[in-house]
């Protein structure tokens, strides 16, 4: 394909645009609307708090039935990651939410954002395009599985993979499974999830009440501050393992015949490396002492006896 014709594809159609659109109208109504739990966030430097309406699981059922969704939005994501840059450029407020943070590189500033939780109309848009991005996700996968049954094409990949993340690739390429090898896709995705879960909940419990066992035992902590007891035990960011095993089971059920469906893994890693590097270089100087005396306790960074 010539590059102008390129170009002029991920330019997106009026209609597109406008389901788009009334797509996230809707997401917005719908969490001030629909019944949520409330519930409160870390509280920041500054002392402030913020408390957030939860009720994506009801937001997306009552989506799932009241509308189907056109993808292509590359361009919108980049113009509205682009704005948000500039807003928080000019932000001269200074509560930890809204003040600009600055890395110094261009384009993580502009990737990750500069402002910790931006807001517009009273929208926290970190909170509100995450569960846009997540839903939408979801409905655009679940076009592919009718789809694929439309077409015949149904098989146990595509089952496994509706299960997993709610495959385009998988519309053009049929893959056939079989049973031991799904078993051993399901475990792994089983092991991600129960792991991702599990230290974030962990973490959760040590900031809530310090001496909750975990798996059983007086939690161990490194200066009354760092766990290092359950998953936190085994590695210092066991989180990031986790969620890599999540995404890699996502691909492994489109086979070997292709790279492409590995994209999406292979660019965790560098992400998850990185990110992992960046939170050693700001815990450093947070904990001083402290974090050196747990890196002694936890030495394995993302996988144990690995890395």
């Amino acid at each position: 394909m010539e590059m102008p014709s390129l170009l002029y594809a991920l330019i997106p159609s009026c209609t597109s645009v406008g389901i788009y659109m009334m797509y996230l109208a809707y997401v917005a109504i719908a969490s001030f609307i629909l019944p949520a739990k409330v519930v409160p966030g870390r509280t920041l430097q500054d002392g402030t708090r913020l408390h957030y309406r939860c009720n994506g699981l009801l937001t997306l059922v009552s989506l799932i039935g009241l509308l189907g969704l056109a993808s292509n939005m590359n361009l919108i994501s980049l113009t509205v990651a682009s704005a948000l840059y500039i807003a928080g450029c000019k932000s001269r407020s200074q509560s930890t939410s809204l003040k600009p943070h600055f890395t110094g590189n261009f384009i993580i500033d502009w990737y990750m954002g500069v402002q910790l939780n931006p807001h517009f109309l009273g929208i926290n848009l970190k909170f509100f395009f995450l569960r846009a991005g997540m839903m939408g996700w979801i409905l655009i996968n679940l076009s592919n599985l009718a789809k694929s049954v439309e077409i015949g094409s149904l098989t146990l990949s595509m089952i496994l993979y509706q299960l997993f993340c709610l495959g385009w690739w998988l519309l053009s390429n049929k893959v056939e499974l079989s049973i031991p090898a799904a078993i051993a896709i399901c475990t792994i995705y089983l092991i991600g999830a129960i792991g991702y879960r599990g230290a974030n909940d962990q973490k959760h419990q040590f900031k809530m009440n310090p001496k909750e066992p975990i798996w059983g035992r007086p939690p161990k902590a490194i200066g009354g501050k760092l766990l290092a007891s359950g998953y936190w035990g085994l590695a210092r960011h066991y989180n990031y393992l986790a969620d890599y095993l999540l995404s890699l089971s996502f691909s492994l059920v489109c086979g070997f015949s292709s790279p492409i469906p590995y994209i999406y893994p292979v660019c965790l890693i560098v992400f998850f490396v990185s990110r992992e590097r960046r939170d050693e270089a700001r815990c450093a100087e947070k904990y001083k002492e402290i974090w050196g005396e747990y890196c002694k306790v936890v030495p394995w960074r993302i996988v144990p006896y690995v890395y």
